[in-house]
């Protein structure tokens, strides 16, 4: 049986995407070396764990549940909320704004929808706004979240290729999220204008200033993570284990919400998504190791350039190749499974590894809102008890906004390696 048939076979009968990766690889690895190189496999599997930058995730997943469970969320709303005062369609814009906050604390599109939408959503359905538009705007502006880093996904990805910089991708991140951010609002103005959706009462400068400052100390966690890394001052690691001290200081100091109940659901909730990051990327590892010495992904190289010797087409194929992957696999198991392969055919074609990085991973975050998986919409449509269709609906003119944003950052190169030349990290 050949390892693309194993794959299919056993992602068919249900197994676990972990074992179906690590299936994969050792029956692709026996069909080339026969069993001599199946003893290769599990040093494989171990130095896909091992590396030292691996060691921030589960710091940076803490220190998003610290921070979710500390009121972080009120303040943010309240913050946001205070600045659009007599805008039409209010609440949507606040729902955008806070989610673009919020994505440089949780790197986890699921994770925001979960925190904001509890929240808004009925704030959201009081004021008259439809069950499925208030899941389609939280859901589609949550996936900013994985973008502006700190990101999982990303750190996935560097952890996939090991050749590409952690630090250059999440600078690379910060140009196109700002514009996720700011093509939602322009849609949520839109549609809040076209159907006449509520305003609030104009606000006091004195009303911004206090919640601006309730909400500044919390937002000083992506600019320490942030300004750590890219100035040279904290490795990754190093910057996500300050901001989880910090977290938990304001949390359970300054704030003083943060109970030790919350700190167990946290430690339970950061080792659940843990374990499944590090099995999939420790059988990512594994897949990988084969198709290298396999020549798949120089074969695929190939495949892209006889479509077309247009460097735009290429890039854009593999983009729509992205963004129909990701309807069916969830965000990180379409890395592990697409990046070895696609990510090298790129980097060969003669683009830059950040520029094709972060087009694949706009691409596949896409996913996030694209039936018939789309798991964040699926959370925000189950919050707001809105049908998944309608969701579905409501959301197309974000979705197509987010397409925008990435044949954008595929046509220009520039948008996403902007502010890595700036601080000369990953070029």
């Amino acid at each position: 049986m050949s390892a693309s048939l194993a794959f299919v076979v056993l992602m068919f009968i249900g197994l676990p995407l972990g074992l179906v990766l690590t299936a994969a690889g050792m029956i692709g690895a026996y069909s080339i070396g026969g069993a001599d190189f199946l003893g290769i496999l599990a040093d494989r599997f171990y130095s896909g764990v091992s590396g030292y930058v691996l060691i921030a995730v589960p710091y940076f997943i803490i220190t998003a549940e610290i921070m979710n469970r500390a009121g972080l969320t009120e303040r943010l709303i309240a913050f946001a909320s205070s600045l659009f005062g007599r805008v039409p369609g209010a609440l949507s814009h606040v729902n955008v704004t806070t989610c673009l906050m919020f994505a440089g604390l949780t790197g986890a599109a699921v994770t925001e929808t979960a925190a904001i939408g509890r929240t808004l959503i009925p704030s959201m359905r009081k004021e008259g706004y439809s069950a499925a538009y208030c899941a389609a705007v939280t859901a589609c502006s949550a996936i900013v979240g994985p973008i502006i880093p700190p990101s999982i996904i990303m750190i996935a990805y560097a952890a996939t290729l090991r050749d590409i910089s952690i630090l250059g991708l999440f600078a690379a991140g910060i140009v196109p999220g700002l514009m996720m951010g700011l093509a939602m609002l322009i849609v949520s103005g839109i549609i809040s204008w076209k159907r006449g959706y509520a305003s609030h009462q104009r606000v006091m400068l004195s009303v911004i200033v206090a919640t601006g400052l309730s909400a500044l100390a919390a937002m000083g966690i992506p600019l320490v993570i942030l300004g750590g890394v890219l100035t040279g001052l904290t490795t990754v690691t190093e910057a996500s284990v300050i901001a989880c001290i910090y977290a938990l200081v304001l949390g359970g100091f300054a704030y003083r919400r943060l109970t030790r109940r919350d700190l167990w659901e946290s430690l339970v909730s950061t080792v659940s998504f843990s374990g499944v990051v590090f099995l999939l990327l420790g059988a990512s590892n594994v897949l990988g190791w084969f198709v290298t010495r396999s020549g798949i992904a120089r074969h695929a190289a190939e495949t892209i350039a006889t479509m077309s010797d247009n460097p735009v087409v290429q890039i854009l194929a593999v983009a729509a190749l992205l963004v129909v992957i990701g309807m069916f696999i969830d965000v990180l198991p379409a890395i592990i499974i697409a990046v070895p392969v696609l990510a090298p055919a790129l980097v060969e074609l003669g683009f830059h590894p950040l520029h094709a990085g972060m087009v694949m991973l706009l691409a596949l975050n896409l996913g996030n809102i694209t039936p018939p998986v789309g798991l964040t919409l699926m959370t925000a449509a189950r919050i707001a008890n809105a049908p998944y269709e309608s969701a579905v609906r409501e959301s197309l003119p974000f979705a197509f906004a987010h397409v925008v944003i990435v044949v954008l950052c595929a046509l220009f190169p520039t948008l996403t390696l902007l502010v890595p030349r700036l601080f000369g990290v990953g070029v």
